[in-house]
């Protein structure tokens, strides 16, 4: 019973991993590295934010173009939105939950920085405000998320649905995809 579940598992990640094979997906990816390589190379921020099992992702996002990937190189301009635990609680409980993101995007996003939001659902109001206030500052708007969030679309410079369909399922294909995005930054700037 138990193998049954796990097969059953890793026959749905094969899948997903089909569809992120897709030709038009690679050159998504493609484009979404040549971008965020182009706002570093001009001296602009990458800023990550996310929620729950998003966050872990954002943070771990970030610090892979901060610190390294899988070459020595110079560090880039990326910052975790959701690690400074005396900001978040200071904006949850002085101003609003719904807020933690925008206003630090707020204070530090400036034009031609890169917001890259990472949500599976795209209904978290924080994420949804940051990336409102981003369009408004003039930064790029990238949207690592599912197809369950298509009204993000409308906001975004970049769009990437990761294929599942299930919450874990999902943010495996985000990791995936996120990993393939910091290995091609580094092609491009090395």
């Amino acid at each position: 019973m138990l193998a049954k579940v796990v097969n059953k598992n890793l026959k749905n990640v094969e899948e997903n991993i089909k569809l992120i094979k897709d030709k038009k997906f690679i050159n998504l990816i493609i484009n979404t590295s040549k971008q965020v390589a182009k706002a570093i190379k001009s001296n602009k921020k990458i800023l990550f934010c996310g929620n729950g099992g998003s966050a872990a992702d954002s943070q771990h996002l970030s610090a892979e173009l901060l610190g390294r990937y899988l070459k020595n190189r110079k560090p880039y301009s990326a910052y975790d939105l959701t690690s400074n635990s005396a900001t978040l609680t200071a904006i949850s409980n002085d101003i609003s939950f719904s807020k933690i993101f925008e206003r630090q995007v707020e204070a530090i996003g400036k034009r031609g920085d890169i917001l890259f939001a990472i949500t599976t659902s795209g209904k978290s109001k924080n994420i949804i405000r940051a990336i409102q206030i981003s369009k408004k500052l003039g930064l790029k708007i990238i949207v690592l998320t599912s197809n369950k969030a298509k009204k993000l679309k409308k906001y975004a410079n970049i769009f990437i649905p990761c294929p599942g369909s299930r919450v874990d399922r999902i943010q495996e294909s985000q990791k995936v995809v996120g990993h393939i995005i910091c290995e091609l930054v580094e092609e491009i700037l090395s």
